[in-house]
């Protein structure tokens, strides 16, 4: 009963629009009615006359209108239908034989095929440009290994073996960002140590803690994690690159809360107030990054991709002069083990 209540009141709400499309002709008609019968009255014309030659015309608006009728409810609610069901084809947009219902479905076919256009224009850009960098990430390792070789014989701590390390850092950075914007799926979620893949973070940056004298403090979680390890690895290097940045001198602690946070806490320089909301956005870099002219905005961007990406989440607390707290929210939800 109330599906029949609703079609009825389809139906009356299709009518009410065709009346309204339909106005200007239907006033029109009834000026021409009333003209005639002036004329008529005027020329002494029996009443009987105009009275029968009115409805005649009445008759015929309202044939013409139960005629017309249909054709409008059926073209409106094809249209409706290929609006609440839009495809990347214009095959479901209805015909018609009104010129300027035509003229309008040509506007859209045009505005159509320039959106297409822009749309392959934009993938054939953005291939290019991951080629271009995958190339010359590709390119950028042969003078880089060329350097270790030259330097092998120096400590690990050494300032030109620190400088290539940041290199090396700049490139995989670059090449995360590629892989991160593209359409690609480059994700291997399993069960992991998550003790493993924190040692091996340290291990990497161990150069950077012993020639910046920065003390580490690191605590075993003892639990394994849904995720993927080299994404997490990542995000994991990226805050400890960060807050050996941001860390003079002082200490960085890593350890774990229940239930599945891991906690980064530096001595650093810390953070402004009014910039801990925007951390994380494309390109923003703070008051520390404009101050110091280091940081191009890209890390915590990635960081907070690659988590949202992998279920996780990040939160930042920072105190100006005390230092900053990352905790990464390991919990996971609706993720597929391989």
């Amino acid at each position: 009963m109330s599906n029949e209540f609703n079609e009825d009141q389809q139906k009356c709400g299709f009518f009410a629009a065709y009346i309204r499309s339909k106005r200007n002709a239907i006033i029109l008609s009834g000026i021409f009615i009333i003209i005639l019968s002036g004329i008529f009255f005027l020329y002494n014309v029996n009443l009987d006359a105009i009275v029968f030659a009115s409805i005649i015309c009445t008759i015929t608006v309202a044939i013409y209108i139960i005629l017309d009728f249909p054709k409008f409810h059926q073209h409106l609610n094809a249209l409706k239908h290929a609006t609440s069901n839009i495809t990347l084809t214009l095959g479901s947009l209805p015909s018609s034989e009104n010129d300027t219902y035509k003229a309008y479905e040509n506007l859209v076919r045009i505005l159509y095929e320039s959106r297409s256009e822009l749309i392959t224009e934009n993938i054939a850009s953005k291939r290019y440009m991951e080629d271009y960098y995958a190339m010359w990430v590709h390119q950028i390792k042969v003078p880089i290994s060329a350097m270790h070789m030259l330097l092998h014989d120096q400590p690990k701590s050494s300032p030109l073996n620190i400088q290539l390390f940041k290199i090396e850092q700049y490139v995989e950075m670059a090449l995360s960002y590629v892989r991160l914007e593209s359409d690609s799926s480059d994700y291997v979620i399993k069960r992991y140590d998550l003790d493993s893949i924190v040692k091996s973070a340290v291990r990497k940056y161990a150069p950077l803690f012993i020639s910046k004298k920065i003390s580490l403090d690191i605590a075993d979680t003892n639990i394994k994690v849904n995720t993927d390890e080299k994404w997490l690895s990542f995000v994991i290097e990226q805050i400890l690159s960060n807050s050996l940045k941001y860390t003079p001198a002082g200490k960085i602690s890593i350890f774990y809360e229940a239930p599945k946070t891991l906690i980064i806490r530096d001595t650093g320089i810390g953070i402004a107030p009014e910039d801990i909301p925007r951390i994380g956005e494309k390109g923003f870099t703070g008051y520390n990054g404009r101050t110091s002219q280091k940081s191009t905005g890209l890390g915590l961007y990635l960081c907070n991709e690659i988590l949202s990406r992998l279920s996780h989440a990040i939160t930042i607390q920072s105190e100006v002069g005390v230092g900053t707290t990352v905790s990464i929210d390991l919990q996971t939800r609706d993720m597929i083990l391989e």
